[in-house]
Parts: C-alpha cells; sequence; structure tokens
C-alpha cells in the first residue's frame, strides 16, 4: 500500500476540522479504512460498512483493549463518587486554607509536581493529578483546558524519561531482538538525556505553571466550568479522606498489582491490568466510605455510580473507535509508508532528526506511541552496527517522536483519556495544547540536527 494509505488518518482530521465531530471523523477514517482493504465492486460499500462494525468489535477481542475501556467507565464511577462524598471539596478547602494552593499558580505546580511523581504509568499519572486537581482549578476560575494540557503533558514525557514502568520494558522487549554492542537496558537508560522532547515539554509544563503565563488558544480557553449539577463548590465540603483514601489506594494498588502482574518485577508488570485492578479497587473503597458512612443509601450509590459512568460515555466511545482505526491503519500499513518516506538515502547527520519526526507523523496519523515504538524500532536500530551510529541518540529520537505525535492527535487514547480525567472536551484539549506541543516539537527537531552534526 502506497500514499493511499494516508487517506483515512487524513479524512479523520478533514472532519474534525470541519465539522468538529470526533466520533463522526473516526467512523469514516474506519470506514475508509476498510475500503481500501476490500474489492472495489459494487458491493465495496456494504462491505466496507461490516468490516467497520467487525473492525470496532474486535478491539474488545484485545484484553488490553478491553480493559482500558471498562478501566475509562470505573474512572467515571470513582470520580462520581468522591465528588458526591464530598471529599473534593474538602481537600479544596484543606488544601487553600493550609496555604498549599493560594491561588493559580500553585494549583498548576502542584498539578504538574503530581503528575511529574506518579510515573509507574501514563493513564494513573493523569487521572492522579485529574482528580486532585479538578476542584482546585474550578475554585481559581482556570479552566479545564489548562488542566487537561497540564496532565497529558507531564505524563507520558516523565513516564517515557523515568523508565520504571510498562513503558520501559515494552521498549526493553523490542530492543532484545538485536545485537547493538550493548546491553538493552544501558541503550534504554542513555536515552535520558538525550529524549529532547519529553525534557523540553516537562520544563515548558513548569514554567507555565510557576509563571502562570498561558500563549495560543489556552490563554483564552474559557474559564467556566460547564454547569453539570455535579460541580464540586456545588457539595458541602465533609472529611478529606473520603477522596484521600480512594487516590492512596488507586496509587499504591497500582504499584501492588504491578508487582504481583510482573512476578516480583515492578517493571514487568502489566500496565493495563494495574491500573484497572487499582482503580477498581479505589472505586469500591470509595462506596463502602460512602456506605458505611451513611451518607447514601446502597440504591442511591449505585444510581450515582452507573450516572459518572454515562458521563463519560461519549469519550469511552471516541476511546473505542480510536484503538478500532489504529488496528485498521496497522493492517493497512499507514505507519510502515510513513516510516519508510523517511528512511532513504539520507546523510548520516539527519538520521536522528527523521527518526523524531517520521515518530511524530506516525504516532500523530494513528494515535499511538506504543504503535510508533514498535514500527519504528525495527527501522532505526539496524541503522545503529551498519553506520556505526550511537544506538541511545537514535532510541531517544523514536521515543520522543512517538510521545510527540501523540500529544497533537486528536485520535490519540492518550489525549482521550486526558480529557476524562479533567472533564474537558476532546477537540478544546487538542487545540489548546497543539501550539504548545508543535513548539516543544520544533525545539526538540533543531536539537536533534545539532547532536547529529555534533555527535555523528
Amino acid at each position: 500500500m502506497d500514499w493511499i494509505s494516508l487517506l483515512p488518518p487524513a479524512v479523520a482530521i478533514a472532519v474534525v476540522l470541519w465539522r468538529k465531530e470526533v466520533i463522526v471523523a473516526l467512523v469514516l477514517a474506519i470506514f475508509t479504512a476498510e475500503l481500501l482493504q476490500v474489492s472495489l465492486d459494487v458491493a465495496a460499500p456494504m462491505s466496507a460498512t461490516l468490516a467497520t462494525i467487525e473492525r470496532t468489535v474486535a478491539v474488545f477481542e484485545s484484553p488490553g483493549n478491553a480493559r482500558l475501556l471498562v478501566f475509562s467507565l470505573m474512572i467515571g464511577a470513582l470520580l462520581a463518587y468522591i465528588r458526591a462524598s464530598g471529599g473534593v471539596a474538602a481537600v479544596v478547602l484543606s488544601l487553600v486554607n493550609r496555604g498549599v494552593a493560594k491561588n493559580g499558580r500553585q494549583a498548576a505546580l502542584l498539578t504538574s509536581g503530581v503528575g511529574t511523581v506518579v510515573f509507574v504509568e501514563s493513564n494513573l499519572s493523569v487521572l492522579t493529578a485529574g482528580i486532585l486537581s479538578r476542584g482546585l482549578f474550578d475554585r481559581f476560575g482556570m479552566s479545564r483546558a489548562k488542566l487537561a494540557y497540564i496532565i497529558d503533558s507531564t505524563s507520558a514525557p516523565v513516564c517515557i524519561l523515568i523508565l520504571l514502568n510498562g513503558w520501559g520494558a515494552f521498549v526493553l522487549a523490542l530492543l532484545d531482538n538485536y545485537e547493538l554492542g550493548a546491553s538493552s537496558a544501558s541503550i534504554l537508560w542513555g536515552t535520558v538525556h538525550l529524549n529532547f522532547y519529553a525534557l523540553v515539554t516537562l520544563l515548558v509544563v513548569f514554567l507555565t505553571a510557576a509563571s502562570g503565563r498561558y500563549f495560543g488558544p489556552l490563554a483564552t480557553s474559557n474559564t467556566v466550568v460547564e454547569h453539570t449539577g455535579d460541580d464540586a463548590d456545588e457539595i458541602k465540603a465533609t472529611k478529606a479522606r473520603y477522596m484521600v483514601l480512594p487516590l492512596a489506594v488507586m496509587i499504591f494498588g497500582m504499584l501492588g498489582f504491578m508487582y504481583w502482574t510482573g512476578n516480583g518485577d515492578l517493571a514487568a508488570g502489566s500496565g493495563s491490568k494495574s491500573v484497572l485492578y487499582a482503580t477498581v479497587l479505589a472505586t469500591l473503597v470509595a462506596y463502602l466510605q460512602m456506605l458505611l458512612g451513611g451518607h447514601y443509601p446502597h440504591v442511591e450509590l449505585v444510581k450515582i455510580g452507573f450516572g459518572g459512568m454515562s458521563d463519560l460515555l461519549p469519550l469511552v466511545a471516541i476511546l473505542l473507535l480510536a484503538l478500532a482505526l489504529g488496528s485498521s491503519l496497522g493492517d493497512l500499513g499507514t505507519g510502515d509508508y510513513i516510516a519508510g518516506l523517511v528512511s532513504g538515502n539520507l546523510p548520516v547527520f539527519l538520521i536522528p532528526a527523521m527518526l523524531f519526526l517520521a515518530g511524530g507523523l506516525i504516532s500523530f496519523s494513528t494515535g499511538t506511541s506504543w504503535g510508533t515504538f514498535a514500527i519504528l524500532v525495527p527501522l532505526g536500530m539496524p541503522l545503529v552496527p551498519a553506520l556505526d551510529l550511537p544506538p541511545s541518540l537514535l532510541l531517544a529520537a523514536i521515543l520522543g517522536g512517538g510521545v510527540f505525535g501523540d500529544h497533537c492527535s486528536p485520535i490519540s487514547d492518550t489525549t482521550a483519556v486526558s480529557s476524562i480525567a479533567s472533564g474537558c472536551d476532546l477537540l478544546e484539549h487538542v487545540r489548546t495544547q497543539l501550539p504548545y506541543a508543535l513548539f516543544a516539537g520544533s525545539i526538540s527537531l533543531l536539537m536533534y540536527l545539532v547532536a547529529g552534526l555534533v555527535l555523528l
């Protein structure tokens, strides 16, 4: 498949920009991808329609995908419980009274700090920081788009830098297939100071939070939270433990389940299993606290939980379709085609920059950073012994490019989860984060050009 494999992501992005309808855009993109894979005859539209349905259903065949979707629903129930309990309002009041978060800048710094500290799993980082800071951002009149930007731009970068997590285990598994003159672990750790996109992005996030100055659409994003009837300010503050205990259970539960699923090796644990188990356990704790505290009867708690899930159904549908589109594009060969465009006869010093650019294009088009790693590591790593290139530099360019494109993409599952955690509209999050991602990406591309000239 040649350039035509770029048509489905182009359709998705065009429809998103034109109609501002993500679900319609994703459905049409999947249909286009399936249409390109069936025989072009009179029955092609019907065949592609049926294939689109089957592709979406097939998402559930992957246990990891199914866990991610259930996890996204459970977030809704967890958020609903800690809101209705008065725990969010109590934590916000406590932080303000203690002087930890006296203003918007301190609230933003606290959020970015929490997102950085929780580096075990990107979804856990996003969820923890999002739950903690929603009420603070509302209290100080800061938009949910700013919250979404901060948690999205700290989670993936810190996970790809501090590699004691599933990200590191996945990349190590890819590297183990090649003879690179050094151990896979040493090569991976060597990427930390060369992963320019992750470093620049984290620097920009902390400078933005500390200064309180925003630019582009984020500076003028709506500061009024849509009135849904469940805002933390409308619920009387009770006890901080109604929020703190479920959150602690989720964080430490995640660590425990990572250790357990990894058979004693934290980095080898299953991220999808651990984050789901930890979220379910935290939701159960939140439910029991409210039930035993006499705040709500069981029937009312069930209603609250399902109400929280229903609030997130549109975003869960987007996540489902994004996963289906990624699968379809994988069969179509979109990522392989983009990789091939930049793997031709290039001057050696351009290779790191081109791998970074390819990573950005692939992850932007397919909505997956891990899928990008799986495509580009087999492309880039064989160049190391063939051309005597530094493996850590090439790997860092691939990893950084994958995260860069993921931050720009409206069809990324990470983008959807960040929107869920912050309570921000998906397209608003993409629109306001894009200038920051492009800025950090441009700086990183220049740095890889310089690194190529200096190191190669």
